[in-house]
């Protein structure tokens, strides 16, 4: 169990829901304003804020290595550098967006792309750290995060398990107690079919953390099967409406939906329960509805017991089906109504 201000993540708590805000709030500080405010309205817990400038994440360069030529990205065509400059969130906007969360009563954190970042975001006093899947091979950075004792969340896009291995032995090594990895594929949007959240559990195993999902798939089914494989966060890129656009806007949820991602994982979460066999305590009621051997025709004593004056019927205050064969043929004691229900006291 992990404890962020004053939520509990773990198995025996709701999933932890994280809205993303990115690049989608169009470089607008009100449209930033009020995607937390419909975060905070949609019932998730955290809205986590991206920390980086076009010039701590690459450089002013546009041709070669730093421009996008693959016809299948939703950025095809343009510059690292004059994305980056899009996507950015100012970071005089952080302390804004951080109070109306805390007016709001979420949690607002952010992940920080170098360490100058994590200098800023120290100053705000976030509560928490996201180390991004493209950064989760930045050993100096997670090893600056750590250092601030504050509890990791670190997305495993890419990593293998020897990158993985690298980065939470750096962040233990450096201090960081409260660890989570998030299981997340790194192209966008994702498809369900290269999600393969069958990982959630065996990261588990493997690290000792509490483990989630960092989901980049279209609506809420992958998150909710993630939830029922022991993912305790939940992470979700979040706008106010697709089409109004925005780098991520494509695999971002809508606050309809994201309301429903809280509503029905929490109810995956509450499903879990335990192994368990037997009618449990809201079945007991139910019992009287299973069928069991009543008299179906009046029988006087001395008539032996029929398929015709014995029957299988609800409810189930009689004995048990299985007992029918033992009954037929035998005679009756005395005299028996219809609708008696068959004890052993007719044997």
């Amino acid at each position: 169990m992990i404890k962020i201000e004053n939520l509990k993540i773990g198995r025996h708590s709701p999933p932890f829901i994280i809205a993303e805000m990115s690049g989608n709030h169009n470089r607008s500080l009100e449209r930033a304003l009020e995607i937390v405010d419909a975060a905070a309205a949609s019932g998730v817990h955290a809205l986590k804020l991206q920390t980086y400038t076009a010039d701590t994440m690459t450089l002013d360069i546009n041709e070669g290595d730093f421009y996008i030529e693959d016809p299948n990205s939703l950025w095809q065509g343009r510059a690292l550098y004059e994305l980056y400059q899009e996507a950015h969130t100012p970071w005089e906007w952080h302390k804004p967006i951080f109070d109306r969360c805390r007016e709001l009563g979420i949690i607002g954190f952010s992940t920080p792309f170098d360490e100058t970042a994590v200098d800023f975001l120290e100053t705000l006093d976030v509560p928490c750290y996201k180390i991004a899947s493209f950064e989760n091979i930045h050993l100096p950075l997670i090893r600056k995060v750590a250092a601030t004792g504050k509890p990791i969340i670190l997305s495993t896009g890419m990593a293998s398990i020897a990158e993985l291995d690298e980065a939470v032995t750096t962040a233990r090594e450096a201090g960081c107690k409260e660890l989570m990895l998030l299981k997340c594929t790194s192209s966008y949007p994702s498809t369900p079919e290269n999600t393969n959240i069958m990982t959630i559990p065996h990261l588990r195993e493997l690290f000792s953390c509490e483990v989630g999902l960092s989901d980049h798939t279209m609506g809420v089914g992958v998150s909710i099967a993630a939830v029922a494989l022991g993912a305790t966060v939940i992470e979700k890129h979040f706008t106010l409406c697709r089409a109004d656009g925005g780098v991520d806007s494509a695999f971002s949820l809508e606050p309809a939906e994201i309301n429903a991602l809280v509503v029905e994982t929490e109810r995956a979460w509450q499903a879990l329960g335990k192994v368990c066999y037997g009618p449990t305590e809201s079945e007991k009621k139910s019992l009287v509805f299973r069928r069991s051997i009543y008299v179906a025709e009046d029988i006087k004593a001395g008539e032996p017991f029929t398929a015709k004056n014995l029957r299988i019927i609800r409810p189930g205050n009689g004995l048990p089906p299985k007992y029918l064969d033992m009954l037929l043929g035998k005679k009756a004691d005395r005299d028996y109504h219809k609708g008696t229900p068959v004890t052993w006291a007719f044997l």
